[in-house]
């Protein structure tokens, strides 16, 4: 395993994922985890990540001191190599002005860290303070026209610095240095594979279960069918599936995940209207963190009142969380530096009283390990490639207040922008697709009559792991019939608009 201390980096959890696609097990942990802990997990390499502070302030995040002289090899990034260079005597300056972008990075020697690569490549910089003066015993293994000391090394104690992110898809040959590392240097194996996490996520549930009974909450998309196929594998009959329609999903999609669990996938499922009830919950909220956690805990309440109605005592709630989730949402297992971006209902969101003990089998994973994970447990790839939806449903993609007029306007839009896609064989190309019901109105002629009605927002994006995503390019005969079918099909809809911002700085969410 490779261990990633996170220091706040924006780029944090893509090496993880670059790892990981390496087929090698990683995790970030927070800057505080102690060098003992990393022991008792078997970490084979510590990677230091970026971050937005100077090791000179007077609160500057720093890891347990011990790591820097253990025999684990160690590799800092941009704010990590700085740490490496202060706690070793090493001298850092502020620089006059932020370098942010591409450079050309010259390789002073290609052993090791930049084994097989060109002596000059594109690299990306990101930082304001730099290493003016190595510590003793290290050397300078790259360099740019504006920074001395872009990489430097100490071999024989395997400790290793670059100034710029080599985990993103700007640094040319980025990911064959990550590769150096964990390969030749920490001399890793590839041994991360779906059904190797398979094999340890039933170890892992039947140790944690044991003999006790789990309802699985779940919601039909992929993540909480793949913790369903995973827990009934692992303890069969003493699963128990609840799927509750909170009156937000998209068209007659509470009446198909019924048939479909209940005939194609012989799990025992309990639906449970709860429409009404979670309308009045929200009632009058338009705060996009509150209408979040109000759905999240009653999400818990209802689960906690229908599971006493069953036979037997349900000690455990199952939930489809992924990685993202956890991160975004800044929980305690990521960096105490992370910002919230939002609370997912599933985690951020969960109330502080729960009668149940929660587990999360893929908790750990991206969305895109989660597929594979599915195909290697038998799941139709119909329902595997689906696209992600949010926990809390339509409600966040209604900003602004929620009544059942308007999810009925964003479901019918929905079912339309659906429906075109799929026809023009593009739902497989797209990470995600959706339909937006905005908080405006604006004029519009229909029928030679004057209009002043709904906005509706169309949001296509492309993304490998949810962390980054880009906006896509869709034909404009596409988004021509499906704003025309939009505004003359849906009664409260005027105007269609195309949302073409990234991730970051916009969420894939509007809310």
């Amino acid at each position: 395993m490779i261990a990633i201390l996170d220091f706040g980096s924006q780029y944090t959890k893509i090496i993880a994922r670059k790892i990981r696609e390496s087929k090698v097990y990683c995790e970030v942990l927070p800057h505080t985890v102690s060098l003992s802990s990393l022991k008792e997990k078997h970490v084979k390499g510590i990677i230091l990540s970026g971050g937005p502070n100077s090791v000179y302030e007077e609160d500057a995040p720093v890891c347990d001191q011990a790591i820097f002289n253990s025999d684990i090899p160690l590799f800092g990034i941009c704010y990590g190599m700085q740490l490496i260079a202060k706690y070793f005597g090493g001298e850092i300056t502020a620089g006059k002005s932020k370098e942010y972008g591409h450079a050309n990075l010259y390789i002073d020697n290609n052993f090791n860290l930049f084994q097989g690569l060109w002596l000059e490549m594109t690299i990306w910089m990101s930082h304001g303070d730099s290493v003016i003066r190595m510590p003793d015993n290290f050397q300078r293994i790259g360099h740019t026209e504006t920074c001395s000391i872009a990489a430097m090394c100490w071999p024989e104690k395997k400790i290793y610095g670059v100034q710029f992110h080599p985990e993103v898809s700007h640094t040319h040959k980025g990911k064959e240095i990550l590769d150096n590392f964990i390969f030749s240097i920490c001399r890793c194996e590839q041994n991360w594979t779906p059904a190797s996490f398979i094999k340890t996520a039933i170890s892992n549930i039947n140790k944690e279960v044991k003999h006790e009974k789990v309802l699985c909450a779940l919601s039909g998309g992929v993540d909480s069918t793949t913790v369903a196929a995973l827990l009934k594998k692992a303890i069969g009959k003493r699963l128990t599936c609840m799927f509750i329609d909170q009156g937000f999903m998209r068209k007659n999609e509470g009446s198909k995940i019924k048939t479909l669990f209940e005939n194609e996938f012989n799990i025992d499922l309990i639906y449970i209207d709860a429409v009404d009830r979670f309308h009045t919950k929200v009632e009058g909220v338009t705060d996009p963190e509150e209408k979040r956690k109000k759905i999240g805990e009653e999400f818990i309440r209802v689960f906690e009142e229908e599971s006493k109605k069953l036979a037997g005592d349900y000690t455990f709630l199952a939930q489809g969380t992924l990685y993202p989730d956890v991160i975004e949402s800044a929980v305690g297992d990521v960096s105490k530096t992370a910002v919230t971006i939002k609370s997912h209902h599933n985690v951020g969101g969960l109330p502080e009283d729960i009668d149940f003990k929660i587990i999360e089998p893929l908790r750990m994973l991206f969305k895109d390990e989660v597929r594979q994970v599915g195909i290697q447990l038998g799941l139709p790839e119909e329902l595997v490639f689906r696209h992600p939806f949010p926990g809390p449903g339509l409600a966040i993609r209604i900003i602004g207040e929620i009544t059942k007029e308007r999810v009925e306007t964003l479901q019918i839009a929905d079912a339309i922008l659906m429906e075109e896609i799929k026809a023009a064989g593009l739902y497989r190309k797209l990470w995600q697709i959706f339909a937006v019901l905005l908080p405006i109105k604006s004029v519009g002629v229909q029928g030679d009559k004057r209009t002043y009605s709904n906005v509706c927002a169309i949001r296509a994006v492309n993304s490998d792991d949810a962390m980054t995503a880009n906006w896509t390019h869709l034909p404009y005969e596409i988004l021509e019939k499906v704003s025309s079918r939009i505004i003359n099909e849906v009664p409260n809809i005027n105007r269609v608009v195309y949302d073409i911002s990234s991730k970051p700085p916009s969420t894939i969410e509007w809310e």
